[in-house]
């Protein structure tokens, strides 16, 4: 019997596991038909025909050119349609038709960008830009619209970037004489800016502003993947610009770190904790999936693809046994301390048969620092989806905007 709270799972190789076909078929293809992770605001008309052609071609590897090219099709003529609806002058149809192309070039770089483009993850971060320019385009002709703000790094040091890229939205009812909370999403290890839409949306219509940023080794973050603290500066970095804001109310400020970015928002209840008002960790790791013999495990979960390769480059590791090895020690909340500072609020959230973080990541830190809020959702995985969610934002509420009237999810 494991000894892990997940049980005899912890020990089981998932059924998708193996090939694009066995992944598609009893996983990714239901995904797409319902429009849920990783496959939210996409249509499943645009990827069955990729998916077929990806088995027919045999091709299984994500990481591999021709993975990424089999989708590339579709995006031109997505593309190509939503230009000529902007042409004729139906603004709507083109920005469904951008935001669809956006969601195809997501599964293309799908699962990880690095920060560093080298040969071997060039096309990669080629698609990721593109999906980038087309995501914005959809963006742009929503009301309220998505921009794109580059900010300086103002608190850089040793080997972070020079700047750092966000994606702001705010309400159209937001002012310097009235100022509105924000939500500062934290993003994961394979989703980016550009895949936050619903989110943005069910802020926005709390009458929240919202700003999206990269964790560190992932996609655009300029943060030092290798520093532990390096997080710390980056956020410090975002928060001052925020501050600089006059139509956010910096006294009512929410993190809410999503998967990978779930850790970060356990980090910043902490180090940030006198500028946040609350901060939410969905689906979060602290301390256990660093564990080797968690990670000896993990890529047989339900991740859809290798995942320990991902998590050794994000935290600046040269090779996955080094990572292993050595990465809880030196990155661990529990290990280095973080948690036994106080915090604010934080609300730990998960599903109970969590196979890519363990539960006991949530668990265990309510042994640590200040008095933490949790739900966990038994029988459900990674995130807790989809019963997660009206907690996450009726949480929020109460801790933005307490006599705000009741929104539905």
């Amino acid at each position: 019997m494991s000894k892990w709270m997940m049980g005899d799972r912890f020990d089981t190789v998932y059924p998708h596991k193996g090939s694009i076909k066995a992944l598609w078929e009893t996983k990714w293809k239901f995904c797409s038909q319902k429009s849920i992770y990783p496959f939210h605001d996409g249509s499943f008309e645009d990827f069955e025909p990729i998916f077929e052609k990806l088995i027919a071609d045999n091709i299984n590897d994500p990481f591999t050119d021709a993975y990424t090219k089999t989708f590339l099709p579709i995006v031109d003529n997505l593309e190509k349609q939503a230009t000529q609806a902007l042409e004729y002058g139906h603004p709507d149809r083109a920005a469904d038709l951008y935001r669809r192309a956006s969601v195809v070039l997501r599964i293309a770089r799908f699962p990880y960008v690095s920060p560093t483009t080298r040969p071997d993850n060039a096309i990669k971060r080629a698609t990721f830009d593109r999906q980038k320019d087309l995501y914005l385009k959809a963006a742009s002709l929503w009301n309220p619209i998505i921009k794109e703000v580059i900010i300086p790094h103002t608190h850089r040091a040793a080997n972070d970037g020079p700047s750092i890229p966000l994606y702001v939205r705010v309400p159209n009812e937001a002012s310097a004489s009235n100022p509105v909370p924000v939500v500062l999403l934290m993003t994961g290890l394979d989703g980016y800016r550009p895949d936050n839409s619903q989110r943005t949306h069910e802020i926005i219509n709390r009458g929240w502003a919202t700003v999206i940023c990269e964790i560190p080794g992932t996609a655009d973050s300029p943060a030092d993947p290798a520093d532990p603290e390096s997080a710390d500066r980056q956020w410090t970095a975002v928060l001052k610009y925020m501050a600089q804001q006059p139509e956010f109310d910096m006294s009512r400020v929410a993190a809410w770190g999503l998967s990978a970015g779930g850790f970060y928002a356990i980090r910043a209840a902490c180090t940030h904790r006198t500028q946040l008002a609350g901060s939410v960790a969905h689906g979060p790791g602290s301390h256990h999936f660093l564990n080797p013999e968690w990670l000896a495990k993990v890529n047989d979960h339900e991740y859809p693809f290798t995942i320990t390769d991902c998590w050794a480059e994000k935290y600046g590791y040269s090779s996955t046994e080094d990572f292993i090895k050595n990465s809880q020690k030196k990155f661990s909340l529990v290990e280095t301390g973080v948690v036994d500072q106080p915090n604010c609020r934080l609300l730990l959230l998960n599903g109970v048969n969590d196979g890519v973080v363990p539960i006991e990541d949530c668990l265990v830190l309510f042994n640590h620092g200040g008095a933490k809020e949790g739900r966990f959702f038994e029988g459900m995985v990674h995130m807790g989806y989809p019963n997660s969610l009206p907690v996450s934002y009726k949480w929020l509420e109460d801790v933005l905007s307490p006599n705000i009237t009741e929104v539905k999810n």
